[in-house]
């Protein structure tokens, strides 16, 4: 069967799986939407099943599109990963990075760098602040961030980055709630917490305790979060380098608490292979080089 089926087919039909459309799988690939189309129609022909029900609206995998999607993605993510390899030898990395980050300052010319490093490596970048699982298929590398113990997941887990946090507030807020000596305390305060973004609700504080607050002004940024705890709308959790020269200015108050937050870490999540992908551990080390670099020392 092998001998009548051809790559380029199986190349096209993954992309459209994955994206759930002809455009767009043809944007991936650089190659025309017809060819992506036909490559398609003919794998269909050659395996004289239907893959996809597409219609004007929308497209369908087939159980039979699962199916084959499921089987063959390791087998092509293996043949990748070969591929990389042997590119060691010669001089220069390349392949397609697929990257999950959150939109931080710093990303931007860290990724820019290593491509300017790197030129034969082809670069494909969404910032999502908190991907949900769905979504990570078919990329490579996701940055996320967490607090506290992880959840068990298929992805590798690697510490990019450790930010200490605390809970501050505003002077003003403080004159209409005491503050708080304990979590159970807080619990009753007002809070400024996340959208989706490490699981909102609870906060966790170390080690391995959590607090449900309450909350009426729920944001997915930091730089809104840190804002909100200026106009005294609820106690936040920041990290500390974001709010030092607010708190050494006095427009917000350090709350000591114990137990104290728990950091907030960014990780880098990579399919479960016990070892990275070669382009993935070269974008890792060039991240944590840069990092370290920025922050004066090493990035653990």
């Amino acid at each position: 069967m092998l001998e009548k089926i051809e790559l380029q087919w199986l190349l096209c039909f993954q992309a459209v799986y994955e994206k759930l459309s002809f455009k767009l799988a043809a944007e991936q690939l650089q190659l025309p939407t017809s060819n992506v189309s036909r490559h398609v129609a003919l794998l269909e022909q050659k395996l004289n099943v239907r893959l996809l029900e597409r219609t004007t609206r929308k497209m369908i995998p087939t159980a039979a599109g699962k199916q084959l999607y499921r089987s063959m993605t390791p087998l092509t993510r293996a043949m990748d990963d070969a591929l990389e390899e042997v590119s060691l030898f010669g001089d220069t990395l390349s392949g397609h990075l697929r990257i999950i980050t959150p939109d931080l300052p710093f990303m931007a010319d860290i990724l820019a760098d290593f491509c300017a490093r790197y030129p034969q490596i082809q670069l494909s970048c969404d910032t999502q602040l908190d991907p949900t699982d769905g979504l990570l298929e078919g990329f490579d590398l996701v940055l996320r961030f967490g607090r506290g113990p992880l959840e068990n997941s298929g992805w590798v887990a690697r510490e990019i980055l450790r930010w200490p946090s605390c809970v501050v507030a505003a002077p003003e807020l403080l004159e209409r709630y005491p503050a708080p000596q304990s979590l159970d305390a807080l619990s009753r305060a007002p809070c400024i917490t996340s959208m989706s973004v490490l699981q909102g609700m609870p906060w966790r504080f170390k080690p391995d305790q959590t607090v449900q607050v309450r909350s009426s002004y729920r944001v997915n940024s930091g730089h809104m979060a840190r804002a909100a705890a200026l106009k005294g709308l609820g106690f936040a959790v920041l990290p500390l380098h974001a709010c030092q020269s607010d708190i050494d200015a006095g427009s917000l108050i350090k709350i000591d608490l114990e137990p104290a937050p728990e950091d907030l870490v960014l990780y880098g999540f990579y399919s479960g292979r016990k070892y990275p992908q070669v382009k993935v551990k070269a974008f890792l080390e060039h991240l944590q080089s840069a990092l370290a670099e920025l922050s004066g020392g090493p990035v653990s």
